[in-house]
């Protein structure tokens, strides 16, 4: 028997509290305003897209088109070879870049920095944003990016690896940025913060992935289905 999703609809606070998570992943999608965003704070740019994110997240949280806002899960088993609804390869797709990117980007700029100690997160962000996200859609187009692909037959391990990105990345992230802003108060300047930050924000990736590859995180354990024996005829895309 195929293991089953616990929950025949989506309740309603549950569904509200996926719309603003979208609006936030649409919104700090922009590579370039993002990073103007963190070194700067917001100006007239990023509010008008955000009233465009919200206008559009909201319409399709309405209508239901939102993964985590529709009335029930589109998955109900693992292993169905139902195939992906479009908006879900849109958004997960988003989410992928939102996480992989800034990250990636991160992790260059603390270890140049460490090693060379130039800080050159700003011109990272500039020159590399745009062609990781590329990186991050050609492999959705190629059918390799976790719950972007164009089958939920392996949602059960798919959804698991996505959690796990998400529990390593986030903490990682914000620790980073505590780091940052508590360096005065820390009483850290030149090397010895540039090393900090780093060891920081290595210690919390190396943990947080850990516990995550044990299933040992909310959302982490991993459902691994065995192929059929017979090829299973995918059914009619839901418009």
């Amino acid at each position: 028997m195929k293991p089953a999703v616990q929950r025949a609809r989506n309740k309603i606070y549950y569904r509200i509290l996926h719309v603003p998570l979208w609006i936030w992943a649409f919104w700090i999608l922009p590579g370039h305003l993002t990073a103007d965003l963190y070194a700067h704070g917001p100006d007239r740019r990023h509010w008008i897209w955000l009233a465009i994110i919200t206008i559009i997240c909201a319409w399709r949280g309405f209508v239901g088109r939102l993964p985590g806002v529709e009335p029930r899960p589109y998955i109900t088993h693992y292993g169905e070879n139902k195939p992906n609804l479009w908006y879900r390869m849109v958004c997960y797709t988003t989410a992928w870049i939102d996480l992989l990117v800034p990250f990636t980007l991160n992790l260059a700029g603390l270890l140049i920095n460490a090693a060379m100690g130039r800080w050159i997160i700003s011109a990272l962000y500039v020159k590399l944003y745009y062609l990781l996200a590329a990186l991050v859609v050609m492999a959705t187009l190629l059918d390799w990016t976790p719950r972007a692909r164009r089958s939920t037959r392996n949602e059960g391990c798919e959804k698991a690896w996505f959690y796990v990105a998400v529990w390593t990345v986030v903490p990682t992230q914000i620790a980073g940025w505590i780091m940052w802003r508590a360096s005065h108060q820390l009483g850290l300047a030149g090397a010895k913060l540039d090393h900090a930050r780093l060891l920081a924000f290595l210690i919390v990736a190396a943990s947080f992935l850990a516990l995550g590859l044990l299933g040992k995180l909310p959302r982490t354990q991993r459902y691994y289905l065995p192929e059929p024996a017979v090829p299973e005829e995918p059914l009619p895309a839901e418009i």
